[in-house]
């Protein structure tokens, strides 16, 4: 098996009870979903990232399970003002806590403060990774300050004529602009 394939079918347990946290360089191709986000192929592009798997001591007496996702890579996207590419960086630091059921999960979500997910024999952590990625994405990829100013031109307003005894609501704005 794979490094890659056995980060996909990861067992939680195995690495909590080794302390060693997981520490990754992927490549951006590799991740599937944020890849298609960016523009072009991006070969130099990755994702460094780490995870920690923690067993604690839970409020009921039993130990759960903790993991904390750290990542941050650099995705290339459209800018919304120049439309040019704009490297974007990205950054996850998210805890998660184990619970057994969905159904636990659900009936916890609102009062706990950290993201529940259900144990499962073998975890998709890079799933996660994407998920969390996915979302850190900007709603509007844009520059700091664009390196070319986007150049805006209003060309001449075509107004329609209605026919006689008709104002045209446009005709009033035609006006305005001629002046």
């Amino acid at each position: 098996m794979t490094r890659q394939q056995a980060l996909h079918s990861l067992n939680l347990q195995t690495l909590a009870t080794s302390g060693v946290p997981l520490v990754e360089t992927t490549p951006l191709h590799n991740l599937e979903r944020l890849a298609q986000e960016s523009i072009g192929p991006a070969p130099d592009a990755i994702v460094n990232w780490q995870a920690l798997a923690e067993l604690r001591a839970g409020s009921t007496g039993q130990t759960d399970m903790w993991l904390h996702l750290q990542a941050e890579a650099s995705v290339p996207l459209t800018c919304q003002r120049c439309m040019a590419v704009a490297q974007t960086p990205l950054q996850v630091n998210q805890w998660y806590r184990f619970v057994a059921t969905e159904e636990i999960a659900m009936a916890q979500d609102d009062a706990s403060q950290e993201d529940l997910l259900v144990m499962t024999p073998q975890f998709d952590l890079l799933a996660l990774l994407e998920d969390e990625l996915l979302m850190a994405l900007p709603l509007v990829p844009m520059h700091g300050e664009c390196p070319v100013l986007p150049a805006f031109s209003a060309g001449a307003i075509d107004v329609p004529d209605d026919g006689p005894g008709k104002p045209n609501p446009f005709a009033a704005l035609a006006q305005l602009k001629k002046r």
